[in-house]
């Protein structure tokens, strides 16, 4: 399995692209603003051809450049139906200083619009793509529609598999939920109800920063413990 990631734009997002080998087709998840470029060089070192978009969720940091890249190598773009909206308005779900960040970066003015082929996900469904296998895990709190991805990995001591897990999941923290759309008791719904069951040996491949694992993150994510969880759903 091929696997490539690079930190993009100004948030620093996690861009990764994922093949069954070189010289295959590949999956692109979260090609956030920045992203195009690092996207091409890597395509174009390992001579893949990009076929799909999968994005965690639909905030600007993650979907800035999905609209051209789909269009540039004719590629679909999966999203949860709850944050479809955003595609084409991401503003949306900013906050008043995210605004006036991406004024001085001179993005302000950009016309968002949907990708040609938009495909929808729901909780449980498998986007089979490129000869991958990503298990979509609707986890709502961040956003409505935020969706980790879950993916074997070729068999090898101690890794059970990855997750994607955009902005839902970091090494020692979770996403933010007070942007426009966010929720923390759904948040806390989702850490319990999907998070937590995930096995010790999942890798986790986060929206920003470093990735852990489930292992890791049981033992020491203050948000994953039960007296922090218990207070929030009481």
């Amino acid at each position: 399995m091929f696997i490539a990631s690079f930190p993009a734009g100004p948030w620093q997002t996690s861009c990764y692209v994922l093949a069954t080998s070189s010289r295959a087709e590949c999956v692109v998840v979260d090609p956030g603003m920045g992203a195009l470029d690092g996207v091409r060089d890597v395509v174009a070192e390992h001579h893949l051809k990009p076929v799909a978009a999968v994005l965690t969720h639909g905030h600007l940091d993650h979907m800035f450049s999905v609209a051209p890249l789909c269009a540039g190598y004719d590629a679909t773009c999966w999203v949860h139906p709850d944050d479809r909206h955003l595609l084409a308005d991401p503003l949306a779900g900013m906050s008043e200083d995210t605004e006036a960040l991406l004024a001085r970066l001179g993005g302000a003015g950009t016309a968002f619009t949907e990708p040609d082929d938009v495909r929808l996900l729901v909780d449980g469904a498998t986007v089979e793509v490129a000869g991958l296998a990503l298990d979509a895990l609707h986890a709502p709190g961040h956003t409505a529609g935020s969706t980790m991805f879950r993916c074997d990995y070729p068999p090898e001591p101690d890794v059970d598999s990855l997750l994607f897990a955009g902005d839902v999941l970091f090494a020692g923290s979770v996403g933010r939920t007070d942007l426009p759309g966010g929720d923390p008791t759904a948040m806390a719904r989702s850490l319990r109800d999907k998070v937590l069951p995930l096995p010790d040996g999942v890798v986790v491949l986060p929206g920003h920063g470093p990735q852990t694992t489930m292992a890791a993150e049981r033992a020491r994510n203050p948000y994953l413990q039960p007296s922090y969880l218990e207070e929030v759903l009481a």
